[in-house]
């Protein structure tokens, strides 16, 4: 059996046993009636009653006892009892006691007034871009007229069950798979929006509908991973690029700054030549241009003439 199928078996279950409601104070006075009659009936036999009047006694204390029994009724806060006199509509009783004819009147189901919740799902349902999806919702629904979900339909829970998962299908089929990923809220609105629509005329009211889960199949989801993925990698490289030329631009402005200024230029070469030459044993390559244009011949030698003379570390 489906989870769906055993939900709506759950509530069909419910109704029944509520329909059978017994309250534990219309018990208590059966019960009370039950040991009335007992102790009037010892008390008639001894004072020589015929007996007769004991069974007179008896079975008048019985049928108090059995009126009380199914008369009385308890609805709580949330309930209100449908009650039918003699198969037409009579009145919504409760909360708080009450009281029906046996036989005559008939409660055939009791009104929650609570906020409800049901859970719906669609499964396999194709996108609009004919994409299968798996989509688990949540529906927050309370009834406000309590007549109109008794006699307007027949179960009004599985009723509307069956009609948020309609409509969630129809929604789905109506909406890419991205528009589906990105828009939850939008969905949720719609889908508010319909099974309120339809609900209702049954007395029903549709508070809020949440999409809980979106199951996609597991091959889309690696290509959508990888999509994603190479969109990381595109903008990683537009970004090194738009830094590539932010350098080349400074390296622009730097170059007007040296270009009048051959002292300012010559120190800056010292600088590279010491900073390349801080590690032991490093190796600077320069370009020849660059040993004419800057001066860097002299200075070199300078520096290799002066590692020479340099005490070796033992």
């Amino acid at each position: 059996m489906s989870p769906k199928s055993k939900k709506i078996k759950d509530i069909m279950m419910k109704n029944n046993a509520e329909d059978l409601h017994i309250s534990g104070i219309a018990g208590l006075l059966f019960g009370v009636f039950m040991l009335i009659a007992v102790a009037g009936a010892a008390i008639f036999d001894s004072q020589n009653f015929s007996d007769t009047w004991i069974i007179v006694w008896v079975t008048v204390m019985t049928l108090v006892g059995i009126y009380m029994l199914f008369a009385f009724k308890v609805a709580s806060q949330w309930d209100k009892a449908i009650v039918l006199r003699l198969g037409k509509f009579r009145s919504l009783s409760g909360p708080g006691p009450f009281w029906i004819i046996p036989i005559v009147d008939t409660i055939p189901g009791w009104i929650d007034h609570r906020v409800m919740v049901t859970p719906f799902a669609a499964e396999k349902t194709l996108t609009k871009d004919t994409v299968p999806v798996d989509v688990d919702a949540v529906l927050f629904w309370v009834v406000w007229d309590a007549e109109k979900a008794a006699l307007e339909v027949e179960d009004y829970q599985v009723a509307i069950a069956w009609a948020a998962q309609t409509a969630l299908r129809e929604v789905i089929g109506q909406m890419t798979l991205a528009d589906i990923l990105v828009g939850r809220a939008k969905m949720d609105a719609d889908l508010q929006k319909i099974i309120d629509e339809r609900t209702t005329p049954w007395g029903v009211t549709v508070q809020s509908v949440e999409i809980r889960d979106i199951v996609i199949p597991q091959e889309l989801e690696d290509a959508m991973s990888r999509q994603a993925q190479a969109e990381r990698e595109r903008q990683a490289r537009v970004i090194l690029g738009e830094s590539e030329e932010q350098i080349a631009h400074s390296f622009a402005e730097a170059s007007k700054a040296y270009r009048n200024n051959p002292t300012a230029l010559h120190l800056r070469a010292m600088n590279m030549l010491f900073e390349g030459l801080k590690e032991k044993g490093a190796l600077v390559i320069v370009p020849s241009s660059a040993v004419d244009t800057m001066n860097l011949g002299g200075l070199s030698g300078m520096v290799a003439l002066g590692q020479n003379h340099l005490p070796e570390e033992e």
